[in-house]
């Protein structure tokens, strides 16, 4: 009887784990000498395909296994569906780009305040004068104010307890060659500023590129997980079934629930990846929220599409970051020479016009003048030698500055062209690690369904396949973060 009831357990219980492949990636072809080929029963002591007792086996489909966890994780509100329109994302809601875009305009700034120094300056001023204690005039009246001649209305008191005064002020700089070398010192850093921003857009078009491809990756595992889930939970069925014929024991069923339990931890770390990687493309994007990925969306062409919005230059030199520090380093020795300028003289000319009421007597009214000043700098308590030592510090600050990005960008470049053929090596490896874990699982199955294997076998084969599963798809999208890296690595981005 329990020999009969073991041969029921084999052909309409046990065989159903054969059928349990996750549909995901597709498995290796069966080829000869591996389970599902006419020499597999032979190998696994059965009866070949060529003896006179062989026969077709019907296996029946896999139980029916329901689980919450098995449902997927809920699509986010906001889905991307383009490049473009995570292009368009970046421009309207990137805070850091939108600072770089406000440090040009601090920048345009700087050279026009820069400008205005050598413009003329015009300052138009009035005032008006009460005076609280006078004395009678000389000669005058008792009346406070009396009429003069040419009807001009005089005080009888002195000082004249009222008074007005008004007049325009025209200042020019004729020779100040520190104020006219700033105007183009500011508009190299003007420049500088908007290779910043070149550069700005090429590392956020590499982050959000980098983060769309870890959603995508991080929804596969997912999808990865709850096919081991299922698997696990068929094969904890499988195990209760037998141990009811009397096939298994105690410990088997305890291992494949404990197998079952592992599946789920690992999709419940899995579901929490991909909820913070989803935020992190929202955060990316200037979106507060959870931010998915369309599935129509081409991930191996979207180095294609980023690629396409940046500029491939012939160096790192030509590239935007590399291209503004040396901006920045022209700026310093720039700004060291214009310190030099300000122990030069300086010429001004200068131009006024002054109206009084009442009239001073005898003198025009109003009066004009104009004057050139002559200023020579002798002495302001050692200033401008401080601000040299700073300049040439500054200076000696940007050059390093230049030659340690220079050094950096040259390293990430290898690095990039590198990290493309590792990447699709280990794609190569880690396939080839798949495709032997899941013929390990397979034969593992067909093992124990056999009555030759163990439930410790069948559960380390399963979680080693599940987990080379995960591998393989961690590495394609390697691959494709690879080729992001490799393309913009060396390339300004100015869209």
């Amino acid at each position: 009887m329990r020999t009969a009831a073991f041969v029921l357990a084999i052909t309409f219980v046990a065989l159903p784990a054969l059928a349990q492949v996750p549909p995901v990636v597709p498995r290796a072809p069966v080829g000869p000498g591996t389970p599902g080929s006419a020499a597999a029963p032979a190998a696994l002591g059965g009866p070949a395909a060529g003896s006179p007792s062989a026969a077709p086996v019907t296996v029946p489909p896999p139980p029916d296994v329901s689980d919450p966890m098995l449902a997927p994780v809920p699509t986010p509100k906001r889905v991307l569906k383009s490049w473009k329109e995570a292009v368009e994302l970046l421009r309207s809601r990137s805070t850091d780009l939108r600072i770089a875009v406000d440090q040009v305009l601090q920048a345009e700034a700087q050279t026009r305040i820069a400008l205005a120094q050598y413009l003329p300056l015009i300052v138009g001023n009035g005032g008006y004068t009460h005076q609280l204690i006078t004395n009678p005039a000389l000669g005058g009246a008792l009346g406070d104010v009396s009429l003069g001649t040419n009807g001009i209305v005089t005080s009888n008191r002195v000082p004249n307890p009222n008074s007005f005064n008004g007049g325009i002020q025209l200042t020019q700089d004729i020779i100040n060659v520190q104020e006219f070398d700033q105007i183009s010192v500011d508009e190299l850093s003007e420049d500088a500023s908007r290779l910043s921003v070149d550069d700005e857009k090429r590392t956020l078009a590499l982050s959000v590129a980098n983060q769309i491809v870890a959603v995508v990756t991080a929804e596969r595992d997912a999808e990865i997980n709850r096919v081991g889930l299922r698997v696990a939970l068929e094969q904890a069925e499988i195990t209760n079934r037998k141990r009811a014929l009397g096939a298994a024991n105690g410990l088997d069923v305890v291992r494949a629930q404990q197998n079952a339990a592992n599946a789920r931890a690992t999709l419940v770390t899995g579901d929490e990846s991909l909820r913070e990687t989803r935020e992190a493309l929202g955060i990316a994007l200037g979106l507060p929220e959870e931010t998915g990925v369309s599935p129509d969306v081409d991930v191996s062409g979207l180095a294609l599409d980023a690629a396409s919005s940046c500029r491939v230059v012939a160096s790192v030199d030509d590239r935007s970051d590399v291209a503004a520090a040396r901006l920045r380093l022209d700026v310093a020795k720039r700004t060291l020479r214009n310190i030099w300028y300000t122990f030069l003289p300086t010429v001004t000319a200068q131009s006024s016009v002054l109206a009084t009421s009442p009239p001073s007597f005898g003198a025009p009214n109003p009066v004009w003048s104009i004057q050139g000043i002559l200023q020579v700098p002798i002495w302001d308590g050692g200033t401008r030698y401080g601000n040299l030592r700073n300049a040439r510090a500054a200076e000696d600050i940007a050059s390093q500055q230049l030659e340690a990005l220079r050094r950096q960008a040259i390293i990430q470049v290898e690095q990039a062209q590198r990290q493309l053929v590792v990447a699709q090596e280990s794609e190569r490896v880690a396939k080839d690690q798949r495709d032997l874990a899941a013929q390990n699982d397979q034969m593992t199955q067909l093992a124990y369904a056999t009555g030759q294997g163990t439930s410790l076998e069948l559960v380390t084969a399963s979680e080693a396949h599940r987990q080379a599963e995960l591998n393989f798809a961690l590495a394609e999208f390697n691959v494709v973060k690879a080729r992001l890296l490799a393309q913009l690595a060396l390339a300004t981005c100015p869209w």
